[in-house]
């Protein structure tokens, strides 16, 4: 996906089938006696002011270099970066956090990409095919 979403209703729609990336940072881990330095990697979980965590993902790389030039890309669908979101025990994914206008997908449709519904346009609004 080269380029950031429209709107909310398009990335939900595109999400399943686009690849994201997840950013991958090192964490310190124990110092052992000889001075060597232990490091685990780890996908980055944020956490909202009520507590809820969600998992970051980027439409680009050059935009989460803009997060975090540090920051190692994983390539992963949306679908399996949703899955991943509900295996963390996070609830939402934060996408393209860097920019000014970055999309929230919510516990709700976590789930459904998850499951591998799919969001449409009908007439009544939008709505999960499952």
């Amino acid at each position: 996906m080269a380029a950031a979403f429209g709107d909310d209703l398009a990335v939900l729609q595109a999400l399943p089938d686009v690849r994201v990336f997840v950013p991958i940072v090192a964490l310190l881990g124990e110092v052992p006696a000889e001075g060597d330095k232990n490091a685990d990697m780890a996908a980055v979980l944020m956490t909202g002011a009520d507590g809820r965590q969600a998992l970051l993902a980027f439409s680009s790389v050059a935009t989460m270099a803009t997060w975090d030039p540090q920051a190692r890309p994983v390539p992963i669908l949306g679908r399996d970066a949703a899955q991943a979101t509900l295996d963390e025990g996070a609830a939402a994914i934060l996408l393209d956090l860097a920019n000014p206008s970055f999309t929230v997908v919510e516990t709700d449709d976590v789930e459904h990409l998850a499951a591998g519904h799919r969001l449409t346009r009908t007439d009544a609004g939008p709505a999960w095919v499952v």
